[in-house]
């Protein structure tokens, strides 16, 4: 053995007081967050309401799950809207950022202009636009509100969503942005780039990693939706807008909750299965977040 083998151990020692910082965290996030996960998961397989006795039945929840009409089309809802939105932020996400980030006039102002939807609270915006929907676009061009309309609702839930989302991946972008060396562009120049090019050949390669982190987190945020759906269309017309968050929420005050923690444990798999699809995408790419 090495006389450097006494020295590495040495180095390896860990203070105990470290440990012991680290306990009151450890209790905490066993408390509240391991314990009500694994009290929601023994619920599951009961018919328990909420309140009262219960029994178990099984996996009998599970089963009545996935044939029910309306939990497989909030599913449908949720990962379709997730989809389409994450797409429309980063789009428009990158083009705002490219924009703010070129050589033109206030765009200091401009970029607190476009972070303000960010400081809003969801259901403020959402009673807004609600009131926008439903009155000022009516009285404006004619006809009914989008919001009452069960195949068009969901537009209106994408367009409210992604404008609240947009300043946060706006924020990654312009950081991705600022990172890449300005001698670049200059000596694309010198070869005759024209801007498209110089965004083709240069900027959407180097951002590349931030897209791919815009698109980890909105996917996770998106799934989740709840509160601007609640305040815009509260799941409606009928349920052509209710998404897994809603469904849950509500058969919880419901009496219900067996059946929906169920659905929850459901829901979680499916966001666990869906987060390390997204965390090999990472890895492949050499991104850290």
């Amino acid at each position: 053995m090495s006389a450097a083998a006494p020295a590495r151990r040495a180095r390896k020692k860990v203070d105990a007081a470290f440990y012991v910082m680290l306990l009151p965290a450890l209790l905490l996030f066993t408390l509240l967050i391991i314990g009500p996960a694994l009290a929601g998961m023994f619920f599951s397989v009961t018919n328990y309401v909420g309140y009262g006795e219960y029994s178990f039945v099984g996996l009998a929840n599970y089963l009545v799950l996935f044939t029910d009409p309306r939990i497989l089309s909030a599913y449908g809802f949720t990962i379709g809207f997730s989809v389409v939105t994450v797409l429309l932020v980063n789009a428009i996400a990158l083009f705002l950022a490219v924009l703010l980030n070129s050589k033109i006039k206030f765009k200091t102002a401009l970029r607190g202009v476009f972070f303000i939807p960010m400081v809003v609270s969801g259901i403020v915006i959402a009673y807004v636009f609600n009131y926008i929907f439903s009155t000022s676009i009516p009285a404006v061009f004619g006809g009914s509100s989008i919001l009452a309309n069960a195949d068009w609702a969901w537009v209106a839930v994408v367009v409210v969503t992604a404008w609240q989302a947009i300043p946060s991946a706006l924020i990654i972008y312009l950081a991705g942005l600022l990172a890449i060396p300005e001698e670049v562009y200059e000596a694309s120049s010198l070869d005759g780039a024209t801007p498209w090019r110089q965004f083709t050949a240069i900027t959407l390669p180097l951002v590349a990693g931030y897209v791919v982190i815009n698109t980890v987190l909105g996917f996770k945020n998106f799934l989740n939706a709840y509160d601007i759906i609640v305040g815009l269309t509260n799941g409606g017309p009928g349920t052509a807008t209710s998404s897994v968050a809603m469904t849950i929420f509500t058969g919880f005050t419901s009496g219900d909750y067996a059946y929906q923690m169920a659905n929850a444990v459901v829901f979680f798999v499916i966001t666990v299965l869906i987060s390390i699809a997204q965390l090999r995408i990472i890895n492949r790419r050499g991104v850290s977040l």
